[in-house]
């Protein structure tokens, strides 16, 4: 009710000029962090609120700067805001989903050298920005056509609330109440304290720094035994960061798998040395103890993703199943005294509702663009990658919408 005689603007007054300067700036910056994170951790925390309050930040800077010379005094809006962190988590995503740090690298004849393989020149793929750029316009959009045919069943029809989204809309509502307006400032003031803290502590350790294993980062805080096993405190904050962010699960998973495989599975591998294995590999060989690593941390992930793969699956059919018979059998003129309860929507679900039906774009559109894009796509991989098929591409987009959708649900 708070926002009842705001007007809503169309979508294409939402896409202002000063939203894309901050999507640019704000999803750069994201993207390195997403890109330390990865190359570290491996691990991406969620960005959504990240963004929405790094946006604030900016739009508040970008309004205060202009409105000394007196060229603008009109405030970011709410849909900007929005379209500033759509702008900003979708740069992220490609950024962590496009490869730079994981199969890119994994293809470059670098890394076939390192693995002590045969280096094939038709197993490797080197870098090149040219093919990069080619082979992400090409995948990156086509799940925009994909959904656009789905979002109405998912959030209006079955209602499904997308967690991040909802803590984001609420969040970028909350800018504009006076209370959750000086409560944004309050969190800006801390995260800059923070930032500032992080940043000086990283200049205060390269000082100290001489080389890959010197400083306070390789510092034996355990023990040179548990250095060794690689049980040792390297003060790093992107560590602390990710640790602060995840949950409790999460962090003691971690943890339990450091102490099983670093402390027992690792070194009593490292006794079967010329039986299990050649002696005198270097460390970092698949052919020694470094396979056992990968290969057996690969199975385990594998292992955990298909099974969460096939129960998540299972749940959304049964639940969409059972919401489709309900939804059919509401429609059922009733026997007894007792009519079906219909729930109530209140002013705002209305409101939303019809704000959400008011731009729709038609499914003739969705649909033309996904075939549009899938063709493209299936005509010019395996161009970038001459050991793919065409029909393995076509296969895959065919697939590639129900997934989607199961995995958004």
């Amino acid at each position: 009710m708070i926002f009842i005689d705001k007007e809503v603007p169309s979508w294409k007054n939402q896409l202002t000029f000063r939203a894309f300067v901050v999507s640019f700036v704000l999803g750069t910056l994201l993207s390195l962090v997403v890109m330390k994170l990865h190359m570290t951790t491996g691990m991406i925390p969620s960005l959504n609120i990240s963004a929405g309050l790094l946006g604030f930040l900016f739009g508040k800077t970008w309004t205060k700067f202009l409105e000394k010379p007196g060229t603008s005094k009109k405030p970011f809006t709410r849909q900007e805001y929005t379209m500033v962190q759509t702008c900003v988590v979708a740069t992220c995503g490609i950024a962590f989903s496009g490869g730079f740090g994981s199969y890119m690298f994994a293809m470059s004849e670098v890394t076939s050298k390192q693995s002590m393989g045969t280096n094939d020149p038709q197993n490797t793929k080197n870098l090149s920005l040219g093919w990069i750029i080619g082979f992400l316009f090409t995948v990156s959009f086509i799940g925009l056509f994909s959904l656009l045919h789905f979002r109405k069943i998912m959030i209006i029809d079955y209602k499904l609330v997308y967690p991040s989204g909802t803590a984001t809309a609420h969040l970028i509502n909350s800018f504009y109440t006076p209370k959750g307006a000086k409560l944004a400032r309050k969190q800006v003031k801390v995260l800059s304290k923070f930032l500032s803290f992080s940043f000086l502590w990283g200049c205060f350790q390269w000082f100290y720094t001489a080389g890959s294993n010197c400083g306070i980062a390789s510092f034996p805080s355990l023990g040179f035994e548990a250095y060794n096993n690689r049980f040792y405190f390297n003060f790093s904050r992107t560590y602390v960061g990710v640790g602060m962010i995840c949950s409790y699960i999460t962090n003691i998973s971690l943890l339990v798998g450091a102490i099983f495989s670093w402390g027992v599975m690792w070194p009593l591998i490292r006794t079967k040395e010329g039986g299990w294995y050649e002696s005198g590999l270097p460390s970092d060989s698949l052919q020694g103890i470094h396979g056992y690593r990968v290969f057996i941390t690969i199975a385990v992930i594998l292992g955990d993703g298909l099974y969460n793969f096939f129960k998540v699956s299972s749940k959304n059919i049964t639940g969409l199943a059972c919401q489709l018979r309900n939804k059919s059998s509401a429609n059922i003129l009733p026997v007894a005294d007792a009519s079906p309860e219909e729930k109530v929507s209140s002013f705002d679900d209305k409101r939303r509702t019809q704000f959400f039906l008011k731009d729709q774009i038609p499914s003739w559109f969705a649909l033309g663009g996904y075939v549009i894009i899938a063709s493209i796509s299936t005509a010019i991989l395996p161009q970038i990658f001459h050991q793919l098929k065409w029909y393995y591409v076509l296969i895959i987009h065919v697939f590639a919408p129900v997934l989607a959708f199961s995995n958004a649900c």
